[in-house]
């Protein structure tokens, strides 16, 4: 992706909770909504909490943008429901989210570099 993908990417930054962790839930695969939430459940120790409402508000932000697309993967129909949507995550949100955690690990590295944080010997 080029500078122009990298400019615009940046532009969406900083990214909310819900987006972000949308994002790194997507980046291991396609997932159907409840799926994500659980998934972020997880990977956050429970931290992050996602309604539904928040989920679908969030992914039909994040669609509009051209972060995530609908997906058209479907797992055995004996174990999927039909009517669920499945969601991947697109280039541009790769990038987007790569831009996130640089700008994520500047601020920690800013952090460290004051006498904000205790330091290790």
């Amino acid at each position: 992706m080029g500078n122009s993908s990298s400019a615009s990417a940046k532009a969406l930054l900083p990214l909310s909770t819900p987006v972000f962790h949308i994002l790194l839930s997507l980046a291991e695969g396609d997932r159907h909504g409840y799926a994500i939430i659980k998934d972020i459940q997880a990977r956050s120790d429970n931290e992050v909490q996602l309604s539904t409402s928040t989920l679908y508000g969030a992914i039909k932000r994040m669609m509009r943008d051209g972060l995530v697309e609908q997906s058209n993967m479907r797992p055995d129909p004996e174990l999927d429901d039909e009517r669920r949507r499945y969601y991947r995550i697109t280039d541009f949100g790769r990038v987007v989210a790569q831009s996130e955690v640089q700008r994520i690990n500047r601020l920690a590295e800013m952090v460290r570099e004051t006498q904000f944080v205790e330091r290790t010997p």
